[in-house]
């Protein structure tokens, strides 16, 4: 590390002596190494930026009293792991008290620090398996990872690893190998997860998965592969960790912490404006770190912009769907519907002719004798229309079982795959997939708000369709306008932050995270993105996968915030979805919101 050494001495016994360029240099420099320690030891957790100004606060107090310029770096470092423990103990105290608000301690999906790092340094491969097998890591070892990972990357030294943890070399040496053994691990763990072929003892055992990774389930699913010859061969040609993440460049700061940082009302320039906190700080310095954070290699503002199937989770690069492994045919277990504890919603309808715009509102059909006797509306007469949510502890009421015969598939388009099990993922305009066969399947729904890009939707439209489509439920545990729990901002949405939120065209019904559809035939999904962002990920699913999902129960921990809504009567006047049509346009996007297949 004498490159580092070489670079910082001047820098550090100026700053030290009171030079303000200097120690400006010093915090706009150190800035991206602090932030992947913090980040990678907490995993994106909401608390990430607060620790990490902390540190960089406790830096700029404490840089005069440095006696030994050499040693910043591992001075620096060591501070950051202080405030990664200070943090700990601090939550720790605070359940002992029963303080703790369960809400705060739910990581920042937007800010998940595995995504963001196979997405923003563009890991793929084996790369791209050890950054998810982190995920399996306890909390001890996460904390070592973040440090050992900077230095397989060439950021830092053994000896500053060593010294942030106050061990010696020899005994660091020792908790690296035990932790890279456990990550060694974990990645077989990742291989098998996501293999396209699973054994029945693989399968059997995660039936009583959560879906999110955890030490215990890596141990289990560890002494499963290790005595199954299917699941063994996953253990082979792992190439070490270390020569994977040699060169791999630090993740580039957060736009929101670099602003914070560099905005005058930050923590750190008040205590910089302060002669009593610490050195005397030119006024100007502030103006000048702000350019610094902005420019500084490695700090980039629009750091989100590149993010493209972020909010879907962690829990769904790793399981496709909740703790079922991928499905075998003629191994499904078919569940009774449940019975429904409250009548099901009327599904709102109307004729093609009725005008483009009609609210849910209006009043609900009346129960007369005469208009019960009217004749109901044929196939595609009826369409989907805005409609309110309903009471979030409401049940949804029995789904219609309607005949499954051939699994929906992708039969053509030109979507894209990233993931190791059947599905179709629409990330931009002009994507597509051609679905056919009889049977449920699931659109899962991401808006972009991450990448600060707002604006009306261009919604999807179905096209080419043979047959019949019903728009049988809506899941997922939420809808997408709905308040996002655990976050600081009022108003937050899956739809976005109050001022940057995506909007829908008048008229169109609010989607849920996850739409279910029922095809009987043929039709193509096109992805029509237009100012605002967002993703479609489409797979197969059976009748009683979809009642499954329906039947999650509010838990603002888990993101759940309502059941599910049955939409499918089980007749020809079951809601049809908004944009189909038999035809297929040349642009796709001039499909009309009113149906009339």
């Amino acid at each position: 590390m004498g490159r580092h050494a070489r670079l910082d001495a001047a820098t550090v016994v100026a700053a030290r002596d009171g030079d303000q360029r200097s120690l400006e240099e010093l915090v706009a420099e150190h800035l991206p190494l602090v932030y992947n320690i913090v980040g990678r030891a907490l995993n994106g957790h909401s608390d990430v930026d607060d620790v990490v100004q902390e540190t960089m606060l406790r830096v700029v107090r404490k840089v005069h009293s440095l006696r030994d310029s050499s040693r910043f770096r591992a001075w620096l470092v060591a501070i950051a792991m202080q405030q990664v423990r200070a943090r700990a103990r601090a939550r720790k105290e605070a359940l002992a008290r029963g303080l703790d608000d369960e809400a705060h301690n739910v990581p920042d999906p937007g800010a998940d620090f595995v995504d963001l790092t196979i997405t923003q340094l563009g890991l793929a491969g084996q790369r791209k398996e050890v950054a998810e097998a982190t995920r399996w890591l306890d909390q001890d070892d996460r904390r070592l990872l973040s440090l050992w990972w900077l230095e397989a990357a060439g950021e830092i030294s053994r000896e500053e690893l060593a010294s942030a943890l106050n061990i010696t070399s020899a005994h660091a040496a020792v908790r690296v190998q035990r932790m890279k053994n456990q990550l060694h691990a974990a990645r077989a763990v990742v291989r098998a997860l996501w293999s396209d072929r699973h054994c029945t003892g693989l399968i059997d055992l995660l039936e009583g998965w959560d879906a999110k990774p955890s030490p215990l389930w890596r141990k289990r699913l560890v002494r499963h592969s290790k005595g199954c010859p299917e699941c063994g061969r996953h253990w082979a040609d792992l190439v070490p960790a270390e020569r994977l993440l040699a060169g791999v460049g630090l993740l580039p700061v957060g736009a929101e912490l670099a602003s914070r940082l560099a905005s005058g009302d930050s923590v750190v320039a008040r205590v910089l404006a302060d002669p009593a906190s610490g050195p005397t700080v030119d006024p100007g310095l502030m103006d000048r770190l702000r350019e610094q954070v902005a420019t500084r290699p490695g700090v980039r503002l629009g750091m989100y912009a590149s993010a493209v199937i972020l909010a879907i989770g962690a829990v769904y690069v790793i399981a496709p769907d909740r703790p079922v492994a991928p499905s075998v045919p003629g191994d499904e277990i078919v569940a009774a519907a449940p019975p429904a504890t409250d009548e099901p919603e009327p599904t709102p309808s109307r004729s093609a002719a009725e005008p483009r715009g009609a609210r849910a509102e209006r009043a609900a059909p009346a129960d007369s004798d005469a208009e019960q006797q009217a004749p109901r509306p044929g196939y595609g007469s009826n369409v989907d229309v805005p409609d309110a949510p309903p009471p979030a502890d409401r049940k949804p009421g029995a789904l219609p079982r309607r005949p499954e015969g051939s699994t929906i598939r992708p039969a053509g388009g030109n979507y894209v795959n990233p993931y190791r099990f059947e599905c179709a993922v629409l990330q931009s305009r002009g994507q597509n997939v051609v679905l056919k066969g009889r049977g449920y399947f699931k659109v899962w729904w991401t808006v972009g708000y991450y990448n600060g890009r707002g604006g009306e939707i261009t919604m999807p439209t179905w096209t080419g369709l043979s047959g019949k489509l019903f728009h049988a439920a809506s899941g997922g545990g939420h809808r997408m306008d709905d308040a996002m729990p655990g976050t600081y901002y009022p108003g937050h949405t899956w739809m976005g932050k109050p001022g940057s939120q995506a909007t829908l065209p008048q008229g169109a019904q609010q989607m849920w995270q996850a739409e279910y559809y029922y095809l009987d035939g043929e039709v193509t999904l096109n992805q029509n993105e237009g100012a605002a962002d967002y993703d479609l990920m489409v797979m197969a699913k059976s009748w009683s996968q979809v009642i499954d999902d329906l039947n999650q129960s509010p838990n603002a921990r888990n993101g759940v915030v309502r059941y599910g809504k049955v939409r499918d009567n089980g007749g020809d006047s079951s809601p049809v979805p908004q944009y189909l049509t038999r035809g297929r346009p040349s642009d796709p996007r001039s499909v009309a919101q009113q149906s009339a297949v």
